[in-house]
């Protein structure tokens, strides 16, 4: 079995890693921080990210990119969506057409409005055609690693590469379905993130189980008019991918989204909350993407809209929640 190469030793690659390892002979883990990677090496416990769990023995840590993807079966990258552009034109000498590239990356590109799969395939075309997958659906790091039962997505437009990924990754606490639609599983992977501000909002103002409810409902909404328009398909964002997701980070205490929301209805500016955060909330880019693809494709999408004024503009939390409902009157 060739070794299985996780690029990112965040909260969810370690997570990742942990459930994984039981899959895999060797897992090659890349660390960005050549302190937390001695640190790793010293106690198997990654307390900066993910205190708490110990890390399997079959489980290498490695700073040298060269070194964690070679002679690997499947590269997993799993860093925020800012930094996959950069990374993969790092890794470009050491990959080739025969690895299966998964992102478990869920957010967009801002500059180029693209999702983490076409960045990963702009970057390598110069090269050769990459076998791309991306990995999604309703996952908290800390249960994935508390091997607690968790569901997720493996999609690709070649089917064998999604198969091939299933089979590896699937285990007795961690379950994947394959689906051919990654523009609708990366569309609701990234987009859910922006919702769950609102839900933060919404749950720290006290708007009450209704509210949380209905912006669920019409996020969920706005999330599958713009997958479809893009391409994807109304039925991935029914599953696990879309409506999956979206419930998880809504509602549970664990999503750094809605922990934004919470921070942003208690009156506290952005950059303060971003800044005391370890880890990125994908959200807060995420919104002025999703917005401007919303505007690409002549599509409306009033959650999203009002979360760019609240994040961005200034406006008070309660001032978007009057303007969500005081919204002209249609159909749904």
């Amino acid at each position: 079995m060739k070794p299985l190469a996780i690029i990112g030793a965040g909260s969810w690659g370690t997570a990742l890693a942990i459930v994984l390892a039981s899959r895999f002979e060797h897992i090659r883990l890349w660390v960005y921080e050549s302190d937390l990677a001695v640190h790793l090496n010293e106690t198997r416990e990654n307390r900066l990210y993910l205190p708490g769990f110990s890390i399997p023995t079959n489980v290498k840590f490695t700073t040298n990119l060269r070194e964690a993807v070679d002679s690997a079966g499947i590269v997993l990258s799993v860093v925020p969506s800012h930094h996959l552009r950069s990374l993969y034109g790092q890794m470009i000498p050491y990959l080739d057409p025969a690895m299966i590239l998964v992102s478990a990356t869920k957010g967009l590109e801002i500059d180029f409005l693209l999702r983490p799969s076409e960045i990963i395939t702009q970057v390598l075309s110069s090269k050769f055609q990459p076998r791309v997958a991306v990995l999604s659906g309703p996952t908290f790091a800390r249960e994935v690693a508390s091997l607690n039962p968790t569901a997720v997505v493996i999609s690709s437009k070649d089917i064998a590469s999604a198969e091939y990924v299933q089979a590896y990754f699937s285990g007795p606490t961690f379950r994947l379905y394959t689906s051919q639609d990654p523009i609708g599983v990366e569309i609701g992977g990234a987009v859910k993130n922006v919702i769950a501000i609102g839900a933060g909002v919404v749950h720290e103002l006290g708007l009450g189980h209704n509210a949380m409810a209905a912006l669920i409902t019409r996020g969920l909404a706005e999330i599958t008019r713009l997958a479809v328009a893009m391409g994807g398909q109304p039925q991935t964002l029914a599953g696990l991918a879309g409506l999956g997701d979206l419930v998880l980070t809504c509602t549970g205490e664990l999503s750094r989204n809605r922990t934004v929301g919470v921070e942003l209805a208690r009156g506290r500016k952005l950059e303060e909350i971003t800044g005391s955060m370890r880890m990125v909330a994908e959200g807060v880019k995420t919104t002025t993407a999703a917005l401007e693809l919303a505007r690409r494709h002549s599509l409306e999408m009033p959650i999203t809209e009002q979360m760019y004024q609240m994040l961005y503009r200034g406006l008070p939390p309660r001032e978007a929640v009057r303007r969500l409902m005081e919204r002209s009157l249609r159909g749904e």
